[in-house]
């Protein structure tokens, strides 16, 4: 038997077997852990900016006359236009900038969370910089939950694909998106429909114009010093030493800052903890890198985890934002883990496979 029917009775017992949202029409995109780092990167950036320059310029204010044009509100402003911008246009292509825009909004909307808790109003209440920190950690954990723990379907890479085609059908595709609209489709090879969505991208015609991508272009260009730098075999140890010596330096200036403003107990307990599990972690991983690399840069991993997740987080309600010093030093060495594992990770034929040391392509 052949036919519309046949084939949509193939389809509709697939999809009665699936999980709740793909059934709803939810499927999760691939490419969203990128531009969620995007979102908050952005806005991490925006409130470290902010600060600066207005500690810099003496703390200036908009308005007058009994009027404050509080910059939360330009931080609504800005979510509300990425907001705006995701409803307007269909495709991925507006994704990346309204990650950015939001990202903005959100830094400038989430710097002024002391106003909100305090009954005073006040910008300068010291746990802000802890409680932001929570915040951003929070949605990074979301983030995790929803795109790094269960793998995609492939029901869900080729609906990235259709995603894809959305953005080449009305303006053509550039080689190298072709090229990642056919990777995302051989993933979901084997669905309902992906022989027809195959025809479809190959009839898109070619065009040189692309949006900007402010996401994709700087987290290439971080992919790429990455993976440079992972190819010297002296990478761990100095690795575990810059995030041990980060870690430490970073825990006695905290240390000693607790003692003078005479906090709490548990928050130099957590920096303490947090530095303890770190190091062990660390040191594991040393132990077993010349036998296992990949083991090692495992726990070199939930060493840094650990870090940003425990220690920074008592060191910030300690030293306040000057501790974003130690926080961009994880995040360093987390980006030279992550290089690696995601080379240690790729089949042997892998055009980026490392040869020799080095990197063979990109």
């Amino acid at each position: 038997m052949s036919g519309p029917g046949a084939h949509g009775a193939v389809g509709g017992s697939s999809i009665a077997s699936r999980g709740l949202l793909l059934r709803w029409g939810l499927p999760r995109d691939p490419g969203a852990s990128t531009t969620l780092a995007g979102f908050l990167v952005s806005g991490v950036a925006t409130v470290m900016i902010t600060r600066a320059f207005l500690a810099a310029t003496g703390y200036p204010q908009l308005g007058g006359q009994g009027l404050h044009i509080a910059h939360v509100l330009w931080g609504g402003l800005g979510m509300t236009v990425a907001v705006v911008l995701l409803l307007t246009f269909i495709g991925p292509a507006i994704r990346p900038l309204a990650a950015v825009i939001g990202g903005i909004g959100f830094g400038l909307f989430i710097d002024e969370i002391g106003k909100f808790v305090t009954d005073d109003n006040d910008y300068f209440f010291r746990p802000t910089a802890a409680l932001i920190y929570l915040v951003v950690v929070a949605l990074m954990l979301l983030g995790e939950a929803l795109n790094g723990r269960v793998p995609h379907r492939p029901s869900e890479y080729l609906a990235a694909a259709a995603d894809q085609a959305v953005a080449g059908l009305p303006g053509g595709f550039t080689p190298h998106a072709r090229a990642h609209a056919r990777r995302l489709l051989q993933r979901g090879a084997g669905e309902p429909g992906a022989t027809e969505l195959g025809a479809v991208l190959e009839v898109v015609d070619e065009d040189h114009s692309e949006a900007p991508n402010p996401v994709a272009t700087v987290s290439a260009w971080v992919v790429r010093a990455s993976r440079r730098a992972v190819g010297a075999r002296y990478v761990p140890g100095v690795t575990v030493t810059v995030l041990l010596l980060s870690t430490a330096l970073g825990v006695l200036r905290g240390l000693v800052e607790w003692h003078a403003l005479g906090l709490a107990w548990w928050v130099a307990a957590g920096m303490l903890g947090g530095t303890a599990v770190s190091t062990a972690l660390a040191v594991a991983g040393l132990v077993v890198v010349r036998r296992d690399r990949h083991v090692a840069y495992q726990r070199f991993r939930r060493a840094v985890m650990v870090s940003l997740l425990v220690t920074q987080f008592f060191v910030f309600i300690v030293e306040q934002f000057t501790a974003v010093w130690g926080l961009l030093v994880d995040l360093a060495v987390l980006m030279l883990v992550e290089a690696e594992l995601s080379q240690l990770e790729q089949p042997d034929d892998h055009p980026i496979r490392v040869a020799k040391g080095r990197p063979t392509a990109f």
